[in-house]
């Protein structure tokens, strides 16, 4: 059970209201995520702003959620790797991409180095090596491309955090994280 309750139409007040309703009918459903967020209409607002940018970027579906899949899996939060995973598919990622993303790849070798640095900057917490910074800028990423994936990691960082710290409830098929050696 998550610790935060989500908002839903019988406790939202009118902005929690009015922000649930326009999710629901641009998706068809409320992802309790989104509903946990809705917690702070200004948290929710501020999210789906930029989410609705970073969306209409330069960066195409399908490298986004290879992006999500490999984070959501690398920091454990099994409720974004399943809402990934569930949305990787509808971008026509194939299940043995998504496995390439969760181990830091892809079956995409220009998706492979997206990946490899959304990961390194991760991990390093933005201090990347010549080495990682020019293998993206090889693979043929745009200095706004590689915006954008900086972009990425921290909007994917921050679900990461919010999700785990909430335990929110996995409303996706849910999807097993990789097991890593403590």
């Amino acid at each position: 059970m998550s610790r935060i309750a989500k908002i839903t139409t019988e406790t939202a007040n009118n902005e929690q209201s009015a922000l649930l309703d326009a999710i629901k009918g641009k998706l068809g459903m409320v992802p309790n995520f989104l509903a946990v967020l809705a917690q702070s209409p200004t948290a929710l607002t501020s999210f789906l702003g930029l989410h609705e940018i970073a969306g209409s970027g330069a960066l195409d579906a399908q490298t986004r959620e290879r992006i999500a899949i490999a984070l959501a899996d690398r920091n454990s939060c099994q409720y974004c790797l399943s809402a990934h995973t569930a949305i990787g598919r509808k971008s026509g990622l194939t299940d043995a991409d998504m496995t390439a993303n969760r181990s830091g790849g892809s079956t995409d070798e220009r998706a492979a180095a997206a990946v490899a640095f959304a990961l390194a900057l991760s991990e390093h917490k933005g201090s990347l090596t010549e080495a990682e910074f020019s293998a993206v800028r090889d693979a043929g990423y745009s200095d706004a491309e590689i915006v954008e994936i900086v972009v990425h990691v921290g909007m994917n960082l921050l679900t990461n955090i919010l999700a785990k710290s909430t335990e929110v409830d996995i409303d996706f098929p849910k999807i097993a994280l990789t097991a890593r050696a403590a």
